[in-house]
């Protein structure tokens, strides 16, 4: 593996905001491009997690004052043209001090204007779609990008000639040990995770604690992220079912609880199902059902394909309907282990470096 301050690359902005989705992907690239001598800074918003987990990880943001216009009204429809160029200016701006030698979009609405300003800048820029199904802003930029890379297969058209590299996941993740080796003389209650983001779900919230009285096989551990506002609501509906579980309100060390989770249910952002393939468990993925595009079905289906998870739509989910998927897929042990080596197959967990070396590629010309 070739180090970066050998290949002349010296210094990476990155861009990325608003949701853990694109942060931690983009911040998993960061941590990666300084362990290989390269200095990075970060394009963000202060309204998106990156404004408290980019400066605590050490490295120097600049924020843009951007916000998405799909759906939000006439008022600001009309206001954002002056509010792009303004984001375009100051960002040609960073460049021209910061001078990196190339910028690397991972999503959010700061990629468009960052993009568009590296394009004017003659800077080359480097774009990475997360999703099954590109963004509008990652659409846009793919016909306007140096390369364009692409976590799942197929997610960008033909003519794109995007690279498929998969998700970079933490290295923290991407370290939890193969299901083989977790579940060795693993017995007791079968352990259930559910995750509902950082702001949590509020479906999985009243669904859950209302199917687990209806179980016929009631013998589940039960740790269930539910979001800082939804916390305690939830362990209430849980406490008046009479079901035992932890709630909290956010987990701070992911990796910890996906090695001790049998299976998880959650959203199918595309974090997440990466980071289940990463990990190796199976899952019970429930797609947002209000996500652009219904983006979040597609990033399910790539588990689903795979024999790794079982997928569920909102839409028609009740709470006897979820016991009996809970029932039928998830109650035996060797049924969970059989998907969690499945997911582990479809893992990437070489996804960082190989986007890191294909940009250096692309570089090369």
């Amino acid at each position: 593996m070739e180090e970066i301050g050998k290949a002349g690359i010296a210094r990476v902005l990155i861009m990325a905001g608003g949701t853990g989705g694109h942060v931690f992907p983009a911040l998993a690239a960061a941590r990666y491009l300084e362990k290989q001598g390269a200095t990075v800074q970060w394009l963000g918003t202060r309204a998106g997690i990156e404004s408290r987990v980019v400066p605590e990880a050490g490295i120097a943001i600049h924020y843009l004052d951007v916000a998405g216009v799909r759906g939000q009204g006439v008022v600001r429809l009309l206001k954002a043209p002056f509010k792009i160029l303004r984001a375009v200016l100051s960002v040609m701006g960073i460049l021209r001090k910061f001078r990196p030698d190339f910028v690397l979009g991972l999503g959010g609405f700061v990629t468009g204007p960052g993009g568009v300003a590296a394009r004017l800048a003659g800077t080359p820029l480097f774009i990475h779609e997360q999703n099954a199904i590109p963004g509008f802003t990652n659409r846009m930029l793919s016909k306007i990008s140096s390369r364009t890379f692409q976590a799942f297969p197929n997610a960008f058209s033909e003519n794109v000639r995007a690279v498929t590299t998969g998700n970079p996941v933490r290295a923290e993740i991407a370290a939890i040990a193969d299901p083989e080796l977790r579940w060795q003389g693993r017995t007791g209650p079968i352990r259930l995770l559910v995750v509902g983001g950082s702001q949590g779900a509020v479906a999985l919230n009243q669904l859950l604690p209302r199917a687990f009285p209806l179980l016929a096989h009631q013998d589940f551990e039960i740790f269930h992220q539910a979001g800082q506002h939804n916390a305690e609501a939830t362990e209430m509906l849980y406490r008046e079912a009479g079901v035992q579980a932890t709630v909290v309100p956010f987990i701070n060390d992911m990796a910890e609880r996906y090695a001790w989770a049998d299976f998880v249910i959650c959203r199918s952002g595309a974090l997440t199902v990466s980071e289940i393939a990463a990990v190796g468990i199976g899952a019970l993925l429930i797609p947002y059902p209000f996500a652009v595009d219904d983006h979040q079905t597609k990033n399910a289906e790539f588990l689903v394909n795979g024999h790794a998870a079982h997928l569920a739509q909102q839409n028609v989910l009740t709470p006897a309907l979820l016991a009996e998927l809970i029932t039928k897929h998830f109650s035996s042990r060797a049924a969970l282990k059989t998907m969690a080596i499945a997911s582990r197959k479809l893992a990437k967990p070489e996804a960082t470096q190989e986007l890191i070396d294909a940009c250096k590629e692309a570089l090369r010309g």
